[in-house]
């Protein structure tokens, strides 16, 4: 998860686009929010806990002017939920000057980065791979940027889409497997165009900026003064995206490997009910993202579409929650039953995936409680078996509930009547992809594009906590000092 934008432009407000930008990226992380703008000289970031709204004030943005931005929504896969893990990431280049990263993704070998950035004097203040990246920049030799960024990511294993801001420049950088999605877009203007890069298209209709096309693969994309440059810095073959975009992550409303993700979560309902059908007086979506699947199978089926599930806007997604006390605790706050459309019917509810079990069950005990007669539950997905290494807070197969469990268990386990799942082979005919080749979809085979280590495997809240700081440290205490004339500031918001 995370969502990241960025863009350059001198005539437009940089921090407010950014912004703008974020709220459409807010699905995407709800723990952190950051935004790093660069004027020429210095590079001023804010960043804080909580919400894009509860992070910025008007007064906050005021003080950050510039020509370039980037900005970052955080959701933690390494490092824990606290402000000093909030993105964007200062660094500091001792020839090129000062600078911030913001990343989707996860680095599968930031551990040996370290242990060698350690051994060269490199400080750390925390336990993010990111942070990893900023430090591996700062020690990057290279005349430019663009040689810098290129040595240094070379050494990178793993899912990263990433916002780079210079003082001048805003460079957009996405792994050779193309795991996380990124997106290109301009504003136009008259004279030179404002140049947008966001993980998702939505971002850019929030800004109303143009979405050209998604950075490639391996891709390196640089938007400055003379426009906007594309080099190709890693050899890519095989691409990865990682499904779960089409499936749940990315909003319903962006496009994706041209595939407008609405119309393919209706399709996924389709092949649903194709391959799993049922007698059943009506169809619910779990709101929201299970909603689209839900119409789908409706359609197909000839069962009536109804809500039964009436939802709290101002609830975050249960999935995305830190702490599974807070997963638990928000599927009641947020969903309530239609208690008359549901009383002695046969309810098909269909969701998008089944990771956890919690929400699923807990919502099943809901539509029980309102007097549904029958239960059947439909997932547009295959069953989750298997941990991810790429950026989704899934690092063990304790966390899955059907990970070394049949079908059958894991429908006695969250207690529906009938529980069934989309095959692979229907998931890609959904989204309009005759090869699985085309994406990661190791969450659900074990088939991972790249090796991983087997001491990632473990819950994220089992990672290392740093201790607290000494009384009166500066935050940047043991690392290069910005050069003169470059700021770089820390605003707790």
């Amino acid at each position: 998860m995370c969502g990241i934008f960025g863009i350059h432009g001198r005539q437009v407000d940089v921090a407010n686009l950014t912004y703008f930008g974020l709220f459409a990226l807010q699905h995407r992380g709800q723990e952190s929010a950051g935004i790093a703008v660069g004027d020429g000289r210095q590079v001023r970031i804010h960043r804080g806990m909580g919400l894009v709204a509860q992070v910025f004030s008007a007064e906050a943005l005021a003080r950050l002017k510039g020509f370039v931005a980037i900005g970052h929504t955080r959701y933690s896969t390494t490092g824990a939920s606290r402000v000093e893990n909030a993105h964007p990431v200062p660094f500091h280049h001792p020839v090129l000057g000062p600078g911030a990263i913001a990343h989707n993704g996860n680095l599968i070998n930031s551990d040996a980065l370290r242990r060698d950035l350690e051994a060269e004097g490199a400080r750390f203040e925390t336990g993010l791979d990111t942070e990893v990246m900023a430090r591996l920049i700062e020690r990057t030799h290279g005349a430019d940027w663009e040689e810098v960024l290129r040595r240094a990511f070379a050494r990178i294993t793993g899912a990263y889409s990433c916002a780079v801001l210079t003082g001048d420049a805003v460079i957009a950088l996405r792994d050779p497997f193309g795991f996380r999605p990124l997106s290109l877009g301009f504003i136009p203007l008259r004279g030179q165009p404002a140049h947008v890069v966001a993980s998702e298209t939505c971002a850019l209709d929030t800004v109303n900026a143009t979405f050209v096309r998604e950075v490639r693969p391996g891709e390196m994309v640089i938007m400055d003064e003379h426009g906007l440059t594309s080099t190709q810095f890693q050899a890519s073959g095989r691409h990865a995206m990682c499904v779960f975009e089409f499936i749940y992550f990315a909003r319903p409303d962006s496009i994706l490997k041209n595939c407008e993700l609405e119309e393919a979560r209706v399709r996924m309902g389709r092949e649903l009910a194709r391959e799993q059908p049922v007698a059943a007086d009506m169809v619910i979506g779990l709101p929201d993202s299970g909603t689209p699947a839900a119409i789908g199978y409706a359609e197909e089926s000839g069962i009536p579409f109804r809500e039964g599930l009436i939802k709290s806007r101002y609830i975050n997604r249960t999935f995305i929650q830190p702490d599974q006390s807070l997963r638990e605790a928000g599927v009641m706050l947020k969903l309530n039953p239609l208690r008359r459309s549901l009383r002695g019917k046969r309810v098909v509810a269909v969701d998008d995936s089944i990771v956890r079990g919690t929400t699923s069950r807990r919502i099943i005990e809901i539509l029980r409680g309102a007097g549904a007669r029958e239960v059947h539950l439909r997932i547009s997905s295959p069953p989750m078996r298997f941990p991810c290494f790429m950026g989704v807070d899934i690092g063990s197969t304790k966390q899955l509930v059907a990970a070394g469990r049949s079908v059958e268990e894991v429908r006695r386990v969250i207690g529906a009547d009938t529980l069934a799942y989309l095959s692979l082979e229907g998931l890609m005919r959904a989204v309009g992809r005759g090869t699985l080749d085309e994406f990661c979809r190791a969450c659900f085979d074990g088939a991972y594009p790249v090796a991983v280590p087997q001491q990632l495997e473990m819950d994220k809240m089992a990672l290392e906590e740093l201790p607290p700081k000494p009384s009166g440290g500066h935050p940047r205490e043991g690392l290069a000092p910005a050069a003169a004339g470059a700021l770089v500031e820390h605003d707790r918001g």
